[in-house]
């Protein structure tokens, strides 16, 4: 199964502007329609709580959403049987799961924590990041608080605006 993490990011490596974790206030509308094809053709997606709760998620027949929570008790009244899951297993349980399900592909949408955990678990294959030409000097950034020595390749660099938008992808090399 192959394991995309993907993400947008002002020029200075930031995910969010200043903290505020709404992305689609400063990011372009080439990234964001990008995003949302992405997102219509992947059935299965991995996201946060802080992620799922900083938005509107609605269920849907074409998708399976898992949410990575440390407390899923407190989203029984969310979950949608085959659609919306909340679950407290660690990357390699859901890459192990969803392997032997026979999924061929996960996409990681974020937030920065679950990045994170996949990455330092060496569960990520692809990084497909939309580089904003943007600077926020404060903000998140996709990893967090962790030594990472990850080296990536470019598969494809896409610039989609004139304002100088990327949208680049990026095989993760393993060790």
């Amino acid at each position: 199964m192959k394991t995309i993490l993907i993400f947008v990011s002002s020029l200075d490596g930031k995910v969010t502007k200043w903290g505020e974790p709404n992305v689609r206030s400063w990011s372009s509308h080439q990234d964001q329609d990008y995003y949302k094809k992405v997102w219509n053709e992947s059935r299965l997606i991995v996201m946060g709580s802080s992620t799922f709760n900083a938005d509107t998620f609605n269920p849907s027949p074409g998708h399976q959403i898992i949410v990575m929570t440390g407390h899923p008790d407190n989203y029984k009244s969310a979950e949608i049987p085959g659609q919306i899951e909340f679950t407290n297993e660690t990357p390699a349980e859901l890459s192990s799961r969803f392997t032997m399900q026979g999924h061929q592909q996960m996409l990681v949408v974020g937030g920065p924590h679950i990045a994170t955990s996949f990455l330092k678990e060496q569960l990520i294959d692809e990084l497909w990041l939309t580089i904003e030409p943007k600077i926020f000097g404060t903000g998140e950034n996709f990893a967090t608080e962790a030594e990472l020595d990850i080296n990536l390749r470019l598969i494809q660099s896409e610039k989609v605006n004139d304002q100088g938008t990327l949208i680049t992808k990026y095989a993760i090399l393993k060790k």
